[in-house]
């Protein structure tokens, strides 16, 4: 598929969303009424019900997981407008801002701008880039109004979801159709969001359908180096998107969905030179853009059998100085659930997806083929048993996968959860996870850095080129998790939930270095990938939620971490790999402070860290820091709500972390924006 089709697919797609917009004909709108989470009592939190853990609806006190769910009243009073800030709450989760528009996010460790042990699905699409492994945060881009509930499971969930979801899974679930019915319009801006508006509108489909559609869009400012000079990386970005949801009949429902993007993202690079002055500062503009579409059916019937089926296709096309890339995903997965006797629950599921890649070449990063195509088939199978009834129940299962660069891999996990009185859950856990090599890691080849002649590190009069090699006998990266957690009430007004965690990683990615081959004016030193690391990792998360009033509701957060890598088998000992923050802290309030006003304030600490950074061949350590955001809504009508929100209050501006390569270290700056929104 050339770009000439992909856009034509992309204008095809702009232009069914303007024809929803212009037949009112269709439409029988209503304004919902919207469920105030902090009317919801403890007892009515712990009863959310959670999918992401087990495929299928269960109460969150009842999973036997680290589990958190983000609901819409969280994301709204957060007053954060991306999805890593939201994720900021989440005790396990560390969340860094590297620029204006990119974030290192990940679960447990192991940190980078492509953390690759952590699986992100947005309605059960997975954003999993296949080519470096990790997520572009940047264009994961949502109407924030839109989303129901984000649940995030630190820990592995690599038996039902599949290869890389090691450390943990996000998974985004947006709204039906029927809960967002008439419309909404917000806009907005302030000193580092500089202008931002989105409108929504919900509709009617004839008596058994209900559908949305809606359009946004955004300006950040560039964020700033520590002597205070802007960092270049504003960008801006149009999103639009459509969703129809169809009940043709009790036991039957549809959903189709599709998103559209285009984004300009402004970025300031230190590229690698073989001529003096060896790196050269490059002003580079990348062009982002994606469109997808998703269907799903739901059948039910019986009240204990269902079966799922969905599909999705996924382009995206990314233009930058460093390495161009389009890919073309086809998704097909299917998932059964029923009972079988009194005491046994089954899930089972197959899937299928290919992947057509391209890139284009150059100095800095060079795929060889250019063009690939991949493909990944999988099924797995689960059994929930009952061992006591209301009391002792048991998980076991396992997924078999297939993938193109390491064959069959085997993920199995048992998980037990306890209830030996209602208000309290004793669970356990066992499983295995893998991380697939990525194209990266199989058949790329790439300058990291170039070592002066005649330099400490380089005493030859030749240049040393350092280049990384993928290897096609890369293996993938394996986890052995031990897990237990505890979750009760000690009063109607306090809720507690605890996880400990001890995690083995084997086969880890390091750098095996080469034979120096001369090339007449400079020398390569290649490092190529292989499996020589080993690392252990340990930790305990604490979540609290405490509601003394119906007015007040405070929400604390706590994670420890600790790393241990072993380098004993490396022949490179160069640094490679990130250590997330001992600790983090994360503390919300939110106060009724009448029906008409709300005010939220969220304070979170976030302990030194260290990341890599391969122009210095050493860890770049980022001191601790805290911060402040604050947020203060008033609606003077009943539909009509403005906000003012503060983020990072407490300091001009902090050093959040420090991109693996290419990018200069950036600072997030203090912030203030207003926004207004209307539904109608």
């Amino acid at each position: 598929m050339n770009f000439a089709n992909h856009v034509y697919s992309g204008t095809f797609f702009l232009c069914v969303f303007a024809m929803f917009l212009s037949f009112p004909i269709w439409v029988e709108a209503a304004v919902p009424e919207e469920d105030d989470l902090l009317e919801l009592s403890l007892e009515d939190l712990l009863d959310i019900e959670v999918t992401s853990v087990s495929k299928k609806s269960r109460a969150l006190s009842d999973s036997a997981a680290a589990v958190f769910v983000i609901s819409s009243d969280d994301i709204k009073r957060s007053g954060a407008t991306n999805l890593p800030d939201i994720l900021r709450m989440v005790p396990g989760l560390h969340v860094a801002r590297i620029d204006a528009n990119k974030w290192a996010v990940t679960a447990r460790g192991f940190n980078g701008r492509f953390a690759n042990k952590l699986l992100v699905l947005i309605d059960g699409r997975s954003v999993y880039s296949p080519s470096f492994s990790g997520v572009y945060w940047e264009v994961q881009d949502l109407m924030l109004e839109d989303v129901e509930r984000i649940e995030v499971i630190r820990g592995p969930g690599a038996t039902l979801w599949g290869a890389n979801a090691v450390n943990g899974v996000i998974n985004v679930i947006t709204k039906h159709s029927a809960d967002t019915q008439g419309g909404l319009v917000s806009a907005g801006g302030g000193t580092e969001e500089r202008g931002f508006g989105a409108a929504r509108y919900g509709f009617k489909v004839g008596t058994q359908g209900y559908g949305r559609v809606f359009i946004k869009g955004f300006k950040r400012d560039e964020l700033a180096r520590s002597d205070g000079k802007g960092a270049g990386d504003d960008w801006s970005m149009v999103h639009g998107g459509v969703r129809m949801d169809y009940h043709p009949s009790q036991q039957d429902s549809v959903m189709i969905l599709s998103n559209a993007y285009n984004g300009d993202i402004n970025q300031i690079l230190m590229v690698s030179d073989l001529n003096p002055p060896f790196a050269r500062i490059k002003h580079d503009h990348v062009n982002v853009f994606g469109w997808h579409i998703l269907s799903s059916w739901r059948h039910t019937p019986s009240a204990t059998s269902e079966f799922k089926l969905q599909a999705y296709y996924d382009h995206t096309k990314r233009e930058e100085l460093l390495i161009e890339q389009t890919h073309d995903i086809f998704d097909l997965d299917f998932q059964h659930q029923f009972a079988w006797g009194d005491n046994h629950d089954f899930i089972w599921g197959l899937n299928y997806r290919y992947i057509a890649d391209s890139f284009h070449n150059g100095w800095t990063f060079k795929f060889n083929p250019k063009r690939r195509d991949t493909h990944l088939i999988s099924g797995f199978v689960q059994d929930e048993i009952t061992l006591l009834p209301n009391q002792l129940w048991l998980t076991v299962g396992t997924k078999l996968e297939h993938n193109t660069f390491t064959g069959v891999e085997a993920q199995p996990t048992a998980r037990i959860i306890w209830a030996p009185h209602p208000p309290h859950r004793l669970w356990a856990a066992f499983s295995r996870a893998v991380r697939t090599p990525a194209r990266a890691e199989d058949d790329s080849e790439g300058v990291i850095r170039v070592i002066p002649p005649s330099t400490g590190a380089n005493f030859s009069p030749f240049p040393i080129a350092m280049a990384f090699r993928g290897d096609r006998n890369f293996r993938a990266e394996v986890l052995l998790a031990y897990e237990l957690g505890y979750r009760f009430m000690p009063f109607k007004s306090l809720s507690l939930d605890t996880a400990f965690f001890y995690h083995d990683f084997q086969n880890l990615q390091s750098n095996e270095v080469g034979t120096p081959v001369f090339h007449g004016s400079y020398v390569e030193l290649p490092l190529v990938f292989d499996n020589q690391r080993q690392a252990d990792l340990y930790g305990v998360e604490l979540a609290a939620t405490w509601y003394p009033t119906p007015w007040l509701r405070g929400d604390f957060a706590y994670s420890f971490l600790k790393t241990r890598i072993d380098f004993g088998k490396e022949s490179d000992r160069t640094p490679q790999a990130a250590k997330s923050p001992h600790h983090q802290i994360s503390l919300r309030t939110r106060v009724n402070l009448n029906p008409e006003t709300d005010f939220d304030v969220w304070f979170r600490y976030v302990g030194k860290s260290q990341a890599i950074t391969t122009f210095a061949l050493k860890e770049a350590e980022i001191s601790r820091y805290f911060a402040l955001d604050a947020r203060l809504a008033w609606r003077p009508l009943q539909d009509l709500e403005v906000s003012v929100i503060g983020q990072n209050l407490l300091s001009p501006r902090h050093l959040e972390y420090v991109q693996e390569s290419f990018t200069l270290p950036t600072e997030v700056q203090r912030g203030v924006y207003g926004k207004v929104e209307w539904r109608f």
